[in-house]
Protein backbone atom coordinates (compact mmCIF):
# COMPACT_ATOMS: atom_id res chain seq x y z
CA UNK A 1 0.00 0.00 0.00
CA UNK A 2 1.15 3.32 -0.96
CA UNK A 3 -0.43 6.39 1.42
CA UNK A 4 0.03 10.08 0.53
CA UNK A 5 0.67 12.34 3.29
CA UNK A 6 0.32 9.78 5.73
CA UNK A 7 2.46 11.33 8.22
CA UNK A 8 -0.59 14.12 8.18
CA UNK A 9 -3.55 14.86 10.83
CA UNK A 10 -5.88 12.38 8.87
CA UNK A 11 -3.30 10.00 7.05
CA UNK A 12 -1.23 9.40 10.47
CA UNK A 13 -5.08 7.68 12.41
CA UNK A 14 -5.47 6.20 8.45
CA UNK A 15 -1.78 4.37 8.95
CA UNK A 16 -3.35 2.94 12.35
CA UNK A 17 -6.16 1.27 11.10
CA UNK A 18 -4.44 -0.36 8.02
CA UNK A 19 -1.98 -1.26 10.24
CA UNK A 20 -4.39 -3.67 11.91
CA UNK A 21 -5.28 -5.50 8.90
CA UNK A 22 -3.40 -8.93 8.81
CA UNK A 23 -3.63 -8.86 4.50
CA UNK A 24 -1.23 -5.98 4.34
CA UNK A 25 2.41 -6.79 3.64
CA UNK A 26 3.53 -2.99 3.29
CA UNK A 27 2.79 0.44 4.14
CA UNK A 28 4.84 2.81 2.58
CA UNK A 29 3.97 6.37 3.30
CA UNK A 30 5.00 9.44 1.03
CA UNK A 31 5.01 12.54 2.83
CA UNK A 32 7.18 16.04 1.88
CA UNK A 33 6.16 16.91 5.63
CA UNK A 34 4.86 20.18 4.60
CA UNK A 35 2.43 20.11 7.22
CA UNK A 36 2.79 16.33 8.25
CA UNK A 37 5.43 15.52 10.93
CA UNK A 38 7.02 12.37 11.64
CA UNK A 39 6.10 12.87 15.24
CA UNK A 40 2.84 11.74 14.31
CA UNK A 41 3.85 7.90 13.12
CA UNK A 42 6.92 7.73 15.99
CA UNK A 43 4.74 5.19 18.18
CA UNK A 44 5.06 2.87 15.48
CA UNK A 45 7.12 0.45 15.45
CA UNK A 46 5.61 -1.99 12.79
CA UNK A 47 8.03 -3.31 10.14
CA UNK A 48 5.80 -3.16 7.44
CA UNK A 49 5.43 0.67 7.71
CA UNK A 50 8.21 2.69 5.70
CA UNK A 51 8.57 6.27 5.38
CA UNK A 52 9.60 7.94 2.42
CA UNK A 53 9.87 12.31 2.29
CA UNK A 54 9.25 13.04 -1.11
CA UNK A 55 6.21 15.35 -2.41
CA UNK A 56 3.60 13.17 -3.87
CA UNK A 57 3.94 14.61 -7.16
CA UNK A 58 7.59 13.87 -7.91
CA UNK A 59 7.99 10.61 -6.33
CA UNK A 60 9.21 7.89 -8.06
CA UNK A 61 9.75 3.99 -7.51
CA UNK A 62 9.88 0.88 -9.61
CA UNK A 63 7.28 -0.66 -6.90
CA UNK A 64 3.86 -0.85 -7.91
CA UNK A 65 0.67 -0.91 -5.10
CA UNK A 66 -2.40 -3.01 -4.81
CA UNK A 67 -4.14 0.10 -3.20
CA UNK A 68 -3.44 4.04 -3.01
CA UNK A 69 -4.88 6.27 -0.71
CA UNK A 70 -4.18 9.96 -1.85
CA UNK A 71 -4.28 12.49 1.35
CA UNK A 72 -1.62 15.00 0.16
CA UNK A 73 -2.52 18.42 0.34
CA UNK A 74 -2.73 20.75 3.55
CA UNK A 75 -6.23 21.57 4.86
CA UNK A 76 -5.87 24.70 6.11
CA UNK A 77 -6.64 27.84 4.33
CA UNK A 78 -3.88 29.76 6.40
CA UNK A 79 -1.19 27.42 4.93
CA UNK A 80 -2.54 26.38 1.29
CA UNK A 81 -3.27 30.07 0.13
CA UNK A 82 0.58 30.81 1.13
CA UNK A 83 1.33 28.32 -1.75
CA UNK A 84 -1.60 27.97 -4.42
CA UNK A 85 1.04 26.27 -7.34
CA UNK A 86 1.89 24.09 -4.42
CA UNK A 87 -1.43 22.74 -3.13
CA UNK A 88 -2.40 22.01 -6.45
CA UNK A 89 0.44 20.52 -7.36
CA UNK A 90 0.18 18.14 -4.02
CA UNK A 91 -3.91 17.43 -5.23
CA UNK A 92 -3.97 16.93 -8.86
CA UNK A 93 -0.16 16.33 -9.79
CA UNK A 94 0.32 13.74 -6.93
CA UNK A 95 -3.06 11.91 -8.50
CA UNK A 96 -1.42 12.23 -11.91
CA UNK A 97 2.13 10.95 -10.66
CA UNK A 98 0.57 8.34 -8.27
CA UNK A 99 -2.18 6.83 -10.89
CA UNK A 100 1.39 5.60 -12.46
CA UNK A 101 2.37 3.44 -9.69
CA UNK A 102 -0.97 1.54 -9.39
CA UNK A 103 -0.82 -2.09 -10.03
CA UNK A 104 -3.00 -3.36 -12.62
CA UNK A 105 -6.67 -4.14 -10.78
CA UNK A 106 -5.26 -1.42 -7.98
CA UNK A 107 -7.75 0.48 -5.85
CA UNK A 108 -7.22 4.72 -6.07
CA UNK A 109 -8.37 6.19 -2.87
CA UNK A 110 -8.78 10.09 -2.31
CA UNK A 111 -9.51 12.27 0.21
CA UNK A 112 -11.78 15.02 -1.44
CA UNK A 113 -13.53 18.31 0.46
CA UNK A 114 -16.61 19.59 0.90
CA UNK A 115 -14.95 22.66 -0.44
CA UNK A 116 -15.86 21.43 -4.02
CA UNK A 117 -19.51 22.85 -3.24
CA UNK A 118 -18.23 26.79 -2.64
CA UNK A 119 -20.83 28.97 -0.57
CA UNK A 120 -23.51 26.40 -0.75
CA UNK A 121 -27.24 28.13 -1.74
CA UNK A 122 -29.19 24.90 -0.36
CA UNK A 123 -28.15 23.35 3.46
CA UNK A 124 -27.66 20.07 3.49
CA UNK A 125 -25.41 19.95 0.73
CA UNK A 126 -26.00 16.43 -1.42
CA UNK A 127 -23.34 15.14 -3.74
CA UNK A 128 -25.60 15.70 -6.79
CA UNK A 129 -25.32 19.81 -6.04
CA UNK A 130 -22.70 21.13 -8.51
CA UNK A 131 -21.91 23.74 -5.73
CA UNK A 132 -21.36 27.76 -5.83
CA UNK A 133 -17.91 28.07 -6.72
CA UNK A 134 -15.42 30.64 -7.33
CA UNK A 135 -12.59 29.22 -9.96
CA UNK A 136 -10.76 32.27 -9.37
CA UNK A 137 -11.15 33.13 -5.66
CA UNK A 138 -8.34 33.16 -2.62
CA UNK A 139 -9.75 29.87 -1.94
CA UNK A 140 -9.44 28.32 -5.44
CA UNK A 141 -6.43 26.38 -5.68
CA UNK A 142 -7.36 24.29 -2.75
CA UNK A 143 -11.16 23.99 -4.11
CA UNK A 144 -10.76 23.73 -8.23
CA UNK A 145 -7.69 21.08 -7.10
CA UNK A 146 -9.59 18.81 -5.38
CA UNK A 147 -12.42 19.63 -7.94
CA UNK A 148 -9.92 18.72 -11.16
CA UNK A 149 -8.75 15.51 -9.26
CA UNK A 150 -12.39 14.13 -8.65
CA UNK A 151 -12.16 14.77 -12.59
CA UNK A 152 -9.66 13.01 -13.57
CA UNK A 153 -10.22 10.11 -11.18
CA UNK A 154 -13.95 9.72 -12.30
CA UNK A 155 -12.57 9.71 -16.19
CA UNK A 156 -10.05 7.28 -14.97
CA UNK A 157 -12.93 5.10 -13.88
CA UNK A 158 -14.82 5.48 -17.08
CA UNK A 159 -12.36 5.52 -19.32
CA UNK A 160 -9.89 2.70 -18.33
CA UNK A 161 -11.79 0.96 -15.72
CA UNK A 162 -9.90 2.42 -12.55
CA UNK A 163 -10.98 0.86 -9.43
CA UNK A 164 -11.70 4.43 -7.05
CA UNK A 165 -13.36 5.72 -3.91
CA UNK A 166 -13.69 9.13 -3.46
CA UNK A 167 -14.92 10.74 -0.26
CA UNK A 168 -15.93 14.49 0.47
CA UNK A 169 -14.63 15.36 3.70
CA UNK A 170 -16.36 17.64 5.76
CA UNK A 171 -14.96 19.58 9.05
CA UNK A 172 -12.84 16.93 11.17
CA UNK A 173 -10.90 18.03 14.43
CA UNK A 174 -9.47 15.89 16.82
CA UNK A 175 -5.20 14.60 18.10
CA UNK A 176 -2.56 14.77 15.81
CA UNK A 177 -3.99 18.28 14.23
CA UNK A 178 -1.04 20.61 14.12
CA UNK A 179 -0.47 23.55 16.86
CA UNK A 180 -0.31 25.81 14.35
CA UNK A 181 -3.30 24.48 11.66
CA UNK A 182 -5.24 27.95 11.50
CA UNK A 183 -8.75 26.03 10.76
CA UNK A 184 -11.50 26.63 13.64
CA UNK A 185 -11.14 23.93 16.10
CA UNK A 186 -7.33 23.65 16.61
CA UNK A 187 -6.73 27.95 16.08
CA UNK A 188 -9.33 28.42 19.27
CA UNK A 189 -7.61 25.45 21.72
CA UNK A 190 -4.28 26.80 20.97
CA UNK A 191 -5.29 30.48 21.51
CA UNK A 192 -6.91 29.55 24.31
CA UNK A 193 -3.55 27.94 25.99
CA UNK A 194 -1.43 30.48 25.62
CA UNK A 195 -2.82 34.21 24.39
CA UNK A 196 -5.78 33.30 26.00
CA UNK A 197 -7.97 35.78 23.13
CA UNK A 198 -9.69 33.26 20.66
CA UNK A 199 -10.27 34.94 16.95
CA UNK A 200 -13.38 35.17 15.46
CA UNK A 201 -13.30 36.28 12.01
CA UNK A 202 -16.29 38.51 11.26
CA UNK A 203 -19.76 37.80 13.39
CA UNK A 204 -19.15 34.22 14.00
CA UNK A 205 -22.43 33.00 12.52
CA UNK A 206 -21.04 30.76 10.14
CA UNK A 207 -21.73 27.58 11.20
CA UNK A 208 -19.25 23.93 9.88
CA UNK A 209 -20.16 20.75 10.91
CA UNK A 210 -17.58 19.16 13.02
CA UNK A 211 -17.09 15.54 12.75
CA UNK A 212 -14.28 14.00 15.34
CA UNK A 213 -12.08 11.95 13.84
CA UNK A 214 -12.18 9.18 15.62
CA UNK A 215 -15.93 8.86 13.57
CA UNK A 216 -14.50 9.88 10.29
CA UNK A 217 -11.92 7.29 10.30
CA UNK A 218 -14.76 4.70 11.18
CA UNK A 219 -16.09 5.71 7.89
CA UNK A 220 -12.80 6.34 5.42
CA UNK A 221 -11.94 2.34 6.96
CA UNK A 222 -15.43 0.94 5.43
CA UNK A 223 -15.04 2.81 2.64
CA UNK A 224 -12.22 2.29 1.28
CA UNK A 225 -11.49 -1.24 2.35
CA UNK A 226 -13.06 -3.21 4.91
CA UNK A 227 -16.81 -3.40 3.12
CA UNK A 228 -17.78 -4.95 0.37
CA UNK A 229 -19.15 -2.41 -1.88
CA UNK A 230 -18.22 -1.25 -5.68
CA UNK A 231 -19.41 2.56 -5.24
CA UNK A 232 -16.47 4.68 -5.97
CA UNK A 233 -18.14 7.90 -4.60
CA UNK A 234 -18.44 10.41 -4.45
CA UNK A 235 -19.43 10.63 -0.71
CA UNK A 236 -20.22 13.12 1.81
CA UNK A 237 -18.18 11.82 5.25
CA UNK A 238 -18.90 14.06 7.93
CA UNK A 239 -21.17 14.72 11.10
CA UNK A 240 -24.51 16.61 9.93
CA UNK A 241 -24.79 18.41 13.26
CA UNK A 242 -24.60 22.22 11.91
CA UNK A 243 -22.99 24.53 14.99
CA UNK A 244 -21.92 28.26 14.56
CA UNK A 245 -17.82 28.93 14.54
CA UNK A 246 -19.31 31.21 17.33
CA UNK A 247 -20.53 29.19 19.31
CA UNK A 248 -17.57 26.62 19.61
CA UNK A 249 -15.38 29.74 20.37
CA UNK A 250 -17.78 30.16 23.53
CA UNK A 251 -17.62 26.47 24.29
CA UNK A 252 -14.18 26.25 24.74
CA UNK A 253 -13.94 29.62 26.51
CA UNK A 254 -15.85 27.66 29.55
CA UNK A 255 -13.57 24.92 29.22
CA UNK A 256 -10.76 27.12 29.60
CA UNK A 257 -11.39 29.97 32.54
CA UNK A 258 -9.82 33.39 32.05
CA UNK A 259 -10.28 33.07 28.06
CA UNK A 260 -11.95 35.31 25.99
CA UNK A 261 -13.16 35.74 22.46
CA UNK A 262 -12.15 38.95 20.03
CA UNK A 263 -13.90 39.35 16.90
CA UNK A 264 -11.49 40.47 13.74
CA UNK A 265 -13.17 41.25 10.25
CA UNK A 266 -14.63 38.59 8.04
CA UNK A 267 -12.18 36.05 6.01
CA UNK A 268 -13.21 36.94 2.06
CA UNK A 269 -15.16 34.08 0.56
CA UNK A 270 -15.67 32.37 3.85
CA UNK A 271 -18.35 30.03 3.32
CA UNK A 272 -21.74 30.80 5.27
CA UNK A 273 -22.45 27.19 5.90
CA UNK A 274 -21.36 23.93 6.01
CA UNK A 275 -23.37 20.43 6.64
CA UNK A 276 -23.62 17.15 4.75
CA UNK A 277 -27.13 15.76 3.28
CA UNK A 278 -25.98 11.95 4.24
CA UNK A 279 -28.60 10.02 2.62
CA UNK A 280 -26.02 8.35 0.29
CA UNK A 281 -23.97 7.68 3.24
CA UNK A 282 -26.87 6.03 5.09
CA UNK A 283 -27.09 3.42 1.95
CA UNK A 284 -23.26 2.73 1.00
CA UNK A 285 -22.27 2.80 4.51
CA UNK A 286 -25.40 1.73 6.85
CA UNK A 287 -25.06 2.01 10.27
CA UNK A 288 -22.57 4.62 10.15
CA UNK A 289 -22.81 7.72 11.97
CA UNK A 290 -21.12 10.15 13.89
CA UNK A 291 -21.61 9.63 17.15
CA UNK A 292 -19.15 11.74 19.07
CA UNK A 293 -20.64 15.18 20.07
CA UNK A 294 -18.63 17.83 19.56
CA UNK A 295 -18.72 18.89 23.52
CA UNK A 296 -16.81 15.48 24.43
CA UNK A 297 -14.83 15.64 21.04
CA UNK A 298 -13.76 19.26 21.95
CA UNK A 299 -12.44 18.27 25.09
CA UNK A 300 -10.54 14.93 24.16
CA UNK A 301 -8.89 17.31 21.59
CA UNK A 302 -8.24 19.88 24.57
CA UNK A 303 -6.42 17.59 26.76
CA UNK A 304 -4.17 16.92 23.49
CA UNK A 305 -3.44 20.05 23.01
CA UNK A 306 -2.21 20.60 26.43
CA UNK A 307 0.60 17.77 26.67
CA UNK A 308 1.54 19.04 22.96
CA UNK A 309 1.76 22.67 23.86
CA UNK A 310 3.24 21.72 27.45
CA UNK A 311 6.29 20.19 25.41
CA UNK A 312 7.07 23.66 23.90
CA UNK A 313 9.44 26.19 24.76
CA UNK A 314 7.74 28.61 22.04
CA UNK A 315 4.02 27.57 21.30
CA UNK A 316 3.78 28.05 17.82
CA UNK A 317 0.37 29.72 16.95
CA UNK A 318 -1.58 29.66 13.51
CA UNK A 319 -0.69 31.81 10.66
CA UNK A 320 -3.48 34.22 10.50
CA UNK A 321 -5.58 34.37 7.38
CA UNK A 322 -4.65 36.21 4.47
CA UNK A 323 -6.39 39.17 3.22
CA UNK A 324 -6.17 39.38 -0.06
CA UNK A 325 -7.21 42.57 -2.33
CA UNK A 326 -9.21 42.75 -5.52
CA UNK A 327 -7.27 40.86 -8.59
Amino acid sequence: MLVAGGCGFLGSHLVDRLLLRSDVDRILVVDNLWTGTRDNLKHISDPRLHIEVSPAESFATSERFDEIIHLASPASPPWYMRDPVGVIQANLGGALNLRNLLAKGGRFCFASTSEVYGDPLISPQPESYRGSVDCTGPRSSYDESKRCTESLLFECKRVYGTDIRIVRLFNVYGPRTRIDDGRAVSNFLGQALTTGKLTVYGDGLQSRSWGYVDDIIDALERFFWRDNISFGGPLNVGNDREISVLEVAEYITKLVPGTSIEFMPPVPQDPTNRRPDLTRMNQILPGWSADIPYEDGIRRTLDWFKVQIGKQTTPALAPAPLFMGPS
